[in-house]
């Protein structure tokens, strides 16, 4: 067996809920989820690269399901609304799940470019310039959409957060560790 086999079968062994999970952040539901990782899987591993360890290939394959999702969005030039899901099998704490519930409904309610800035900046704690060298646009265009997601968010919500503040409700994830 090649070394990248190895690799990807430890990878979708070990990290492929969390790959959904976070997919699932972006597209607003499973299936859709399900199809985005399965893509940036076969981009990934399609051509011969070496990767070092599975954490690296992991890195590799979020940063293809965010660069598949944001091109499949501007090929089709429409928002997608749904939203996104608790992964099966997550356990929370009652206290909560109200909370999450929230704040994933009043994610549904932002415009695809806004959820995607405001998800990578606050879920996977991105700066601007690497938004805006991850999704292609300029990094005023990020500050924008964050702004404009944050302010949306905190009238859903009824928060008060600022776009430079990272607080917020945790929308935790079934096997995915923080950074």
């Amino acid at each position: 067996m090649a070394a990248w086999q190895g690799l990807l079968d430890e990878l979708l062994r070990e990290r492929r809920p969390a790959l959904i999970g976070y997919a699932a952040l972006l597209t607003g539901d499973r299936a859709s989820a399900e199809d985005l990782v399965h893509d940036a899987v076969v981009r990934t591993f399609g051509r011969p690269r070496a990767f070092p360890n599975v954490n690296a290939a992991d890195a590799y394959v979020r940063r293809a399901i965010a660069t598949i999702f944001v091109d499949r969005a501007r090929s089709r030039g429409r928002w997608l609304a749904a939203l996104p899901r608790l992964v099966a099998g997550a356990a929370v704490p009652e206290d909560d799940v109200a909370g999450r519930l929230d704040a994933r409904a009043a994610l549904r309610t932002l415009p695809q470019r806004q959820r995607a800035c405001v998800v990578l900046r606050f879920y996977d704690d991105l700066t601007v310039a690497e938004i805006a060298a991850r999704l292609g646009l300029s990094e005023g265009s990020v500050k924008r959409y964050l702004s404009d997601g944050i302010h949306h968010l905190n009238a859903v919500l009824g928060t008060t957060a600022e776009a430079g503040e990272a607080q917020g409700v945790d929308v935790a994830v079934t096997g995915r560790t923080p950074r």
